[in-house]
């Protein structure tokens, strides 16, 4: 979430393009099992564009049903879609023993996810404008249970991944989700897409790397890393 259309707008379009760059470095490293996390980018990127169209309809600038239709797919993405696709994606790109973990957060993902899709499509999707930011209504049950469970599949894959980049990439998305809400709290100006921006940017650098769980796992990865194998 940017703090005007015109923000999503430019952020959405620059951070999808970084999103196929992550994509191109993965496939030209002969990384195919890294495609689903490269694609994260992308799937942010076209979110704030969606967004933009959110601040459109906010402002009376798009017809009722387009807006509506906007509110929704970006609730889709944002609740149901994601605590599916990050602990997914990192599962496909983990190695060793840490799969069989992540794969247990990829159930719980799951299961986050089926109330909240159910709240999105049993519910109508409002958007108000709050200062520089805007404030979602899905209707969701329990949320202090599903946002738990949220930051645990989405954040904690990351952190139980094995990778060092990603395991900074985890860092910094849970440091700058608190900062982030604490300005939405305020009203004062929403910051999402700047994070959006540098874990996107993280990813790049990640897609086309050697990582460190490469090298426990296979011993001339840890010879390309210039250490000693285990």
């Amino acid at each position: 979430m940017c703090w005007s259309a015109q923000a999503d707008a430019v952020a959405g379009g620059v951070v999808a393009c970084v999103g196929v760059g992550c994509l191109v470095r993965a496939h030209r490293a002969g990384r195919p099992e890294r495609l689903p996390l490269a694609a994260l980018p992308v799937v942010l990127g076209v979110h704030q564009l969606t967004e933009a169209l959110v601040w459109l309809g906010a402002d009376g600038a798009l017809p009722a049903a387009l807006a509506g239709a906007a509110r929704t797919a970006w609730a889709a993405v944002a609740l149901p879609l994601l605590p599916v696709l990050v602990p997914t994606a990192v599962w496909s790109a983990a190695t060793g023993r840490r799969r069989r973990l992540l794969a247990g957060l990829s159930l719980v993902g799951a299961a986050v996810a089926v109330p909240l899709a159910a709240a999105v499509a049993s519910h109508p999707v409002t958007a108000t404008v709050h200062g520089h930011t805007l404030g979602y209504a899905v209707g969701i049950p329990h949320p202090a249970v599903l946002l738990t469970g949220y930051l645990l599949v989405t954040v904690g894959s990351l952190l139980a991944s094995g990778d060092r980049l990603l395991r900074r990439l985890g860092l910094v998305i849970g440091t700058g989700a608190i900062v982030c809400a604490l300005l939405w709290r305020l009203a004062f100006v929403s910051t999402w897409c700047a994070l959006a921006a540098v874990a996107s940017l993280l990813l790049l650098q990640w897609a086309g790397h050697s990582s460190d769980a490469d090298a426990d796992a296979d011993p001339t990865a840890a010879e390309r890393l210039g250490r000693p194998a285990p």
